[in-house]
């Protein structure tokens, strides 16, 4: 079978889809044959040895790509139950320090990493909502707001970014996104009350809309201390990229969030992309063979989706 990896760390030249071994299933795993594969800006860190730099991933022979994934179990492993061949899922990869990646013909999950697809969602529209989904959703629950509470979202047209302003504004927190001032009717749209064009000061103009601050500020356009100006004293702001967080001032509670699988808040992820309450966003698609040009494309800049590889 064929997947995307790297033998070395640079631009998209070092990318590879090699022919390897069909992964062998483990107790408590399955094998997916992959319908749909998402390309992310970690594959580009990863990619690039960013992330190698930073301490979190060691040199190997061979490193696999790829964190989302759509598409049919082929097989599953002892000491699986829910999950059955045939059945259509979607699921995350959430190590950096493997071998093959979802960007592959087949990949091997811990079974407690799926969800199933209902027959509505297309594989594709699935496969942008794992990393995404979950990083969002993981976010917020730690940063604990309530109803009636504010959330400054940075990125909020992003991948990321639109998941929070849908999640929160589902929840009844009040959104004050920031982003492209192009971008203010398309979040709207997902559910931000107020706006803030990327361009101003943001603590400033934040607190011209809520005096004293938001009570809380999820960080996904990595603006650091101008976001955390934004937040009153005494709030919470979560960081989403390694090394983006800035100092705890004013008794702000800082932390970086790093994703990690859960199935079964994937599977209510799902279920609110069905019910429509989260918009499922692809940008293009693109064969595997093709996933230097996704790397180029996404390193570039303004895409509002994701591009989704299609084995």
């Amino acid at each position: 079978m064929r997947a995307v990896v790297i033998r070395d760390f640079g631009g998209p030249e070092v990318l590879e889809v090699a022919e390897v071994p069909v992964p062998a299933v483990g107790a408590r795993q399955v094998r997916i044959r992959v319908e749909a594969a998402t390309v992310n800006p970690v594959d580009l860190a990863t990619r690039s040895g960013a992330l190698a730099a930073a301490g979190m991933l060691p040199r190997r022979d061979q490193i696999g790509l790829g964190w989302d994934v759509a598409g049919v179990v082929e097989e599953a492993g002892p000491e699986v139950s829910g999950v059955v061949p045939g059945q259509r899922v979607v699921g995350l990869s959430d190590r950096l320090d493997v071998p093959l990646g979802t960007q592959a013909d087949q990949v091997v999950l811990d079974a407690d990493a799926v969800a199933r697809v209902p027959e509505g969602v297309s594989p594709v529209a699935a496969a942008t909502l794992p990393l995404n989904g979950l990083t969002a959703a993981q976010a917020l629950d730690r940063l604990g707001l309530r109803a009636g509470e504010t959330l400054l979202v940075t990125g909020a047209a992003g991948a990321v970014g639109g998941f929070a302003v849908q999640l929160a504004a589902a929840r009844g927190i009040r959104v004050v996104a920031v982003a492209g001032a192009e971008d203010e009717p398309l979040v709207r749209e997902l559910g931000a009350e107020l706006f803030v064009p990327r361009t101003a000061r943001l603590g400033e103009a934040v607190r011209a809309l809520v005096p004293g601050g938001v009570d809380a500020a999820l960080d996904a356009a990595v603006t650091g201390a101008a976001a955390l100006d934004a937040v009153r004293t005494g709030g919470a702001f979560a960081a989403l990229v390694a090394g983006g967080a800035p100092p705890g001032l004013r008794n702000i509670r800082v932390f970086s969030h790093w994703i990690h699988a859960d199935g079964a808040r994937l599977a209510g992820l799902v279920s609110l992309a069905e019910a429509g309450t989260l918009t499922l966003r692809v940008a293009e698609t693109m064969p595997l063979d093709r996933v230097a040009d996704a790397h180029l494309r996404l390193a570039k800049g303004g895409l509002r989706g994701r591009i989704v590889l299609v084995p």
